[in-house]
């Protein structure tokens, strides 16, 4: 599929969002569900505080849970419980299953992920073949903006769009607004914000929901960084450096019929998508996994990065078969992927890779 520009394809993304908005009623609750990364917690916050200028009257923002599927009996129990008149699913994926269409929900997905089919009922902004692609905060920022009585006012929330996008893009992304988000918070403040909102879900202690109070309360970057409520943000970030500084000494293995690298950790930290980042400017012509054993107990945390464009990682996983686990892993971006397996069914996973039997993760990891 040949990639549509941002500029023809947003017009339609918008038109998505009105539709919504036409059907989410103002005087009941609103429940927004994020990931829980810096650009999730940024797209959710950005609709946290902006829905209410549409006139939402109640507006709650939940954040995944570590190891939580947007499209799990679990996560439509708790979304459920929360008896939400309306919902916003987003940077969690867009799946076929969807989440609380059947029980009458008008639901809102924004995502800029490779999607696994949509919901038939669902109102979908996915912008995963966009070119350039945006973030999920990126996204929400541009839809409200296109809704919102009034832009200054939403002009305001800037520099919460500009974390989450300097989190999955960098600070050259080609948003239209960065430059003035720069002028206006300084990009010192707002890379500081950013790395204290990365660190909180990465820390042993997963303190996503004290970054998304910030995120929903504060008034820029310095005022989140400087505020006495960052402090377990400043302490997750210790953390996270120190685990780094340990997992950052694993070596790579190598498949022995693929491009594929794998590296191995042991951390309660959420360094593996880091390590693997690093690897993967190092070995340019493989894609490199680093598995974490010590994430969640019982599982292998694993993310895979590659500069290649001709290793599409989800059709890659999506093709090795995991009787059990088809579907529930390996999504993604083409280049960014992973998931969360038993020991013995990731071991199959490096089987089908090429990998050696003693590239083995232990059955009791």
């Amino acid at each position: 599929m040949d990639a549509l520009p941002l500029a023809d394809a947003f017009p339609e993304a918008v038109h998505t969002f009105k539709q919504w908005l036409g059907a989410a009623p103002r005087e009941g609750r609103c429940v927004v569900f994020c990931h829980f990364d810096a650009d999730g917690l940024a797209a959710g916050a950005l609709f946290g505080r902006a829905l209410p200028l549409l006139g939402f009257t109640d507006v709650v923002v939940v954040p995944s849970g570590r190891d939580e599927s947007a499209f799990s009996d679990s996560a439509r129990q708790r979304l459920g419980e929360m008896d939400p008149a309306s919902l916003v699913v987003t940077d969690l994926g867009v799946n076929e299953t969807g989440t609380l269409e059947a029980s009458g929900v008008p639901v809102l997905y924004v995502d800029h992920h490779r999607p696994s089919g949509a919901p038939e009922a669902g109102f979908v902004v996915s912008a995963y073949d966009w070119e350039p692609i945006p973030c999920s905060a990126w996204l929400a920022y541009g839809l409200l903006e296109a809704a919102a009585p009034d832009v200054d006012e939403l002009r305001e929330l800037d520099w919460i769009a500009a974390v989450g996008i300097i989190s999955d893009l960098g600070e050259k992304a080609p948003w239209p607004l960065m430059a003035d988000a720069k002028r206006r918070h300084t990009a010192k403040w707002l890379k500081e914000a950013t790395v204290l909102v990365n660190a909180a879900r990465r820390a042993s202690t997963f303190r996503a929901q004290e970054a998304l109070d910030l995120l929903m309360t504060e008034d820029g970057p310095k005022p989140l960084a400087e505020s006495p409520e960052a402090q377990p943000l400043h302490d997750a970030r210790a953390e996270v450096k120190a685990a780094m500084d340990v997992a950052g000494q694993a070596a790579p293995t190598f498949s022995e019929t693929e491009p594929f690298a794998l590296v191995r950790v042991d951390s309660r930290c959420q360094v593996h998508p880091l390590i693997a980042q690093r690897w993967r400017t190092r070995l340019k012509k493989y894609a490199v996994i680093c598995a974490n054993t010590g994430y969640l107990d019982g599982t292998v945390a694993f993310s895979t990065r590659t500069s290649r464009k001709d290793l599409p990682l989800p059709q890659i996983y999506q093709a090795i078969d995991t009787p059990g686990w088809n579907g529930k892993w390996g999504h993604g971006h083409d280049q960014a992927s992973g998931g969360h397996l038993p020991p013995e069914v990731f071991n199959d996973v490096l089987d089908a890779l090429g990998f050696a039997p003693e590239a083995h993760v232990s059955p009791d990891a």
